[in-house]
């Protein structure tokens, strides 16, 4: 049913009524990207709305793929906001009620992630878990990856038994015969120091949601879940849904409507760019303890990786902060 409605005004119409209901930021997003839209449509003759189809989305997303510069992460960003419009339409009875849903989003390439996050968003995120889950699982596993740089197979080793609550370390050993073997075998093994807060966090895990229970070899886990360890996968699910930015701080820097981003799901949150993997969390972490000035030796022994392969694969560290790093040792005044 034809509305006789230019792609101007139904975006000028969808944004006024949308702007009480979501944050600054998404709305601003939405309306970037859809005056990308608007622009197209302008110089594709689409005139009438209630015209538009599959053909013309499949039209438009090459456009911005070929002529906009953009990447396919901010593609897929800009295809999400206009997802979200096209279900305004639907909803107003402007266009068919099967546009959306048959609409083909691209694969943001993994490669173009920045797998990382920065000491400011792990504090955003540990701030969100002592509020509102504290002492949780989930709070207790990001934590010790924050705090150790672990890998996930490594936190998932560790028994009931390897936690040291009164000197705060954990031991960490290779039970290949008990189902935790670890990915560097008997090298791997070590006693690994942990701050204070982090043994609280853990303390009261214990505590308070620590389910009692034994592995299928006979084992207390020191993470668990009511079946006993928890596998690989639960975990990763667990650091890709926290680490979006929708759960930690309710807002969306993607543009995305969080009522509709199929990300907000528990099995889909690895679609969210912004989310951050247990193995990118291990090179953020080793990253914030290089800018904080520890010896890439000593992190060797703690972070079980050797010097030249954390060179090569976990300093994400800018050449400005290692030329500030470098200042400081030599008491410069970078001022």
């Amino acid at each position: 049913m034809s509305r006789n409605m230019t792609p101007e005004r139904a975006v000028e119409r969808y944004l006024k009524e949308r702007k009480p209901e979501v944050s600054e930021s998404t709305h601003r997003n939405h309306k970037y990207a859809l005056k990308r839209f608007v622009e197209w449509s302008n110089e594709s003759g689409l005139g009438d709305i209630s015209n538009l189809d599959g053909f013309h989305i499949h039209d438009f997303k090459i456009h911005r793929r070929e002529n906009g510069g953009i990447n396919e992460v901010t593609l897929y960003n800009n295809l999400c906001a206009l997802r979200v419009f096209v279900r305004w339409l639907e909803s107003m009875e402007v266009v068919g009620s099967d546009v959306a849903e048959n609409m083909i989003l691209p694969n943001p390439d993994d490669d173009i992630r920045d797998d990382k996050i920065d000491p400011e968003t792990a504090e955003a995120v540990l701030e969100y878990l002592e509020k509102f889950e504290y002492a949780t699982l989930r709070h207790a596993l990001f934590a010790l990856l924050w705090d150790t740089g672990f890998r996930l197979g490594t936190v998932r080793t560790l028994d009931l038994g390897d936690y040291h609550s009164d000197e705060q370390y954990v031991e960490v050993y290779h039970r290949p015969e008990k189902g935790t073997p670890l990915k560097n075998k008997g090298k791997a093994e070590r006693e690994v120091n942990i701050h204070g807060w982090v043994s609280e966090v853990l303390d009261d895990y214990v505590e308070m949601h620590r389910d009692n229970v034994t592995d299928d070899y006979g084992r207390e886990p020191l993470l668990t879940t009511s079946y006993g360890r928890p596998v690989g996968s639960n975990l990763r699910a667990n650091i890709n849904a926290l680490t979006r930015p929708c759960h930690y701080s309710e807002d969306c820097p993607h543009g995305r409507d969080i009522e509709t981003c199929e990300a907000t799901t528990m099995e889909q949150a690895q679609r969210c760019p912004s989310s951050v993997p247990p193995h990118a969390l291990r090179r953020s972490a080793i990253t914030a303890w290089l800018n904080d000035g520890h010896s890439k030796e000593l992190l060797s022994d703690r972070m079980n990786v050797s010097t030249k392969t954390l060179e090569k694969h976990y300093d994400a560290r800018t050449p400005g902060e290692k030329r500030e790093l470098r200042a400081e040792a030599f008491e410069m005044d970078t001022d």
